[in-house]
């Protein structure tokens, strides 16, 4: 097990850029120098895929715009090693401390420079400090309201700084998995945990691995693997917490095949739901000890897997996404729990961007892509006026936007393009564009991206607002989050639920790994309230549209089947939801 596992995605590469473009002004280079990074990150963080290997391998990622010979050569670094040599140099000489404070929402290298100058700090304890005694807001170009902003920023990193994204942790995961079943002594093995429950963040790994010889042995092997920091034997002498030089943690549980079943179950969790279960065999004369399931008569049940295991207990085996100890239990013993939705089941997909906004393809090629994967249908929804930092739609452009995707549909052979938008929610809840313009759109997705700070009572008006106008389809990233560093804005869920079932609106569960909003918690709230569901990738390259796979593992966290998804019907069905809603 080396310390490098691969898999470079855009937004980490971005972040590398980003770190040096900001040091490459610290250090007094040419401003030209430091933009060109900075412009290169958000060329990545607008192509939003999970892996740049094959763009780069294609050529396409040299083809980019904002991406040079210089940023390209340390992606390529990136993507081959897992780290940037020239990020290594330009941090020598700078307090190690003082990088962390780039990672801090708000503060740009000059702000940096400036605190450090001004205040003499160097790391995030000073940060805090400064920004706690007042002394922060009394610089020029900061504030109150920066400096409390600056403190929930600290605390955000602090709270999430051992926490991966489900599909960073996942990639690591079945890396390590791979390496796993190459020992000699190990017959099988699973990923287990959080990552198998699909989970939006992930501290620990788990993988459960079947044994032919001594468990504790094999446990112990992966303990002396390269690239191992640090090896601890749990309780169980067959499982051992292993944390990688690389910062990633495993907790490793080598068990034999008679366990196997029982240690999977244990092994993928929730705390909450093995807990509800032991309770439940224990009411049916079972017991559920290690790993082991006892029966009533005191003797061991043999069992073939982990579905055997419910079946014992008369329960519905239960799918892995759904075991939270959130109702699953009780409706597993009633035989009542749903069909959940599969990626099979999505028709087509709406929240998609082209190269006539942020997006890095055009109509054609983001049509081609879906035609690929076996849908029915893409809507391209492009970012409205408003939104001019993403190349905003003037009335001029949409027409001719609206123009190529008749030309294009009428070459598809039966495949449909969607007309549709990304329409701002201004801050008085208004849709960007005027009537006239939004009804020439198949459907309308709105959504927010600025005034995120709006007390929670203002928010919720706009958004009420919003939902108000007859044209709106969809509401997209209800909460605003981006996990692991901007939290939800303030906003009444349940008002904006109920309001979305009264108007006859979709609420989009993003499926954008970033974002995975709406969570699946409030997810699971809208499907009790009657809300429809749409799973939407927010692609902004090809690659993006396998979003979806990460929405639909939320989507099943929440208890959803196909019925509730509005991309599961048929481009005809999206269309008349559209027009019922206006109608009405």
């Amino acid at each position: 097990m080396a310390p490098y596992i691969g898999g470079m995605d855009s937004r980490s590469a971005a972040h590398v850029l980003s770190q040096i473009g900001a040091l490459l002004e610290v250090k007094g280079e040419q401003k030209f120098k430091a933009r060109a990074y900075a412009g290169a990150a958000r060329s990545l963080i607008a192509l939003d895929t999970d892996d740049l290997a094959p763009l780069l391998r294609s050529g396409e990622l040299a083809d980019i715009s904002g991406i040079g010979p210089a940023t390209l050569s340390v992606v390529r670094e990136l993507i081959e090693t897992g780290e940037s040599s020239y990020l290594n140099e330009l941090r020598e000489g700078i307090p190690e401390g003082l990088l962390e404070l780039f990672r801090v929402p708000g503060l740009n290298a000059a702000k940096v420079q400036l605190i450090h100058d001004s205040l003499g700090v160097q790391n995030l304890e000073d940060l805090e400090r400064v920004a706690q005694n007042g002394q922060l807001a009394e610089l020029p170009k900061f504030g109150k309201k920066t400096a409390e902003k600056i403190l929930r920023g600290i605390e955000t990193l602090r709270r999430n700084a051992h926490l991966k994204r489900f599909p960073a942790a996942a990639v690591e995961a079945h890396l390590l998995l791979a390496n796993v079943v190459k020992h000699p002594d190990v017959t099988h093995a699973d990923v287990a945990g959080s990552i198998r429950r699909h989970n939006e963040v992930v501290a620990d790994i788990d993988i459960v691995a079947e044994c032919s010889g001594d468990p504790a042995s094999v446990a112990a092997s992966f303990g002396r693997s390269p690239g191992v920091r640090e090896s601890k034997t749990r309780e169980d002498p067959g499982s051992v917490h292993i944390r990688f030089v690389d910062g990633t943690h495993l907790d490793m549980h080598c068990v034999t095949r008679a366990d196997y079943p029982v240690a999977l179950w244990r092994a993928t969790g929730s705390t909450a739901h093995v807990e509800e279960m032991k309770v439940l065999a224990r009411n049916r004369g079972f017991e559920i000890a290690g790993n082991s399931l006892i029966g009533k008569g005191g003797d061991r049940v043999r069992l073939k897997d982990e579905d055997a295991l419910f079946t014992a207990l008369d329960l519905e085996p239960i799918p892995p996404e759904m075991r939270e100890g959130m109702g699953e239990i009780e409706a597993a013993a009633r035989g009542e729990l749903p069909n959940l939705v599969t990626f099979d089941d999505i028709r087509g997909v709406l929240h998609c961007h082209s190269d006539y906004s942020d997006g890095t393809a055009t109509i054609e090629e983001m049509a081609a892509a879906a035609k690929e994967r076996g849908w029915d249908y893409i809507g391209i929804s492009d970012h409205s006026e408003s939104a001019f930092y993403a190349g905003g739609l003037k009335r001029g452009r949409l027409l001719r936007q609206q123009e190529e995707i008749d030309r294009v549909n009428a070459q598809m052979n039966g495949f449909r393009i969607l007309k549709g938008i990304e329409a701002d929610i201004l801050a008085d809840g208004r849709l960007d564009y005027d009537a006239e313009i939004l009804d020439s759109f198949d459907y309308v997705i709105g959504s927010i991206h600025s005034r995120f700070s709006m007390d929670g009572e203002a928010m919720t008006k706009r958004v009420l607002a919003a939902l108000d106008d007859p044209h709106l389809t969809i509401l997209a990233h209800p909460t605003g989050r981006l996990l692991l560093t901007r939290e939800p804005y303030a906003i009444s869920i349940q008002a904006v639920l109920e309001k979305a079932v009264q108007v006859g609106v979709a609420v989009e569960l993003n499926a954008d790994p970033h974002r995975l909003d709406l969570d699946w918690r409030y997810c699971r709230q809208a499907k009790e309230l009657g809300v429809t569901i749409e799973i939407g990738p927010d692609a902004h390259s090809t690659a993006g549209l396998d979003n979806v796979h990460f929405g639909i593992g939320m989507a099943r966290k929440a208890w959803l089947d196909a019925g509730e998804i509005l991309n599961a019907r048929s481009a005809d069905d999206v269309i008349a939801f559209a027009r019922k809603r206006r109608a009405r």
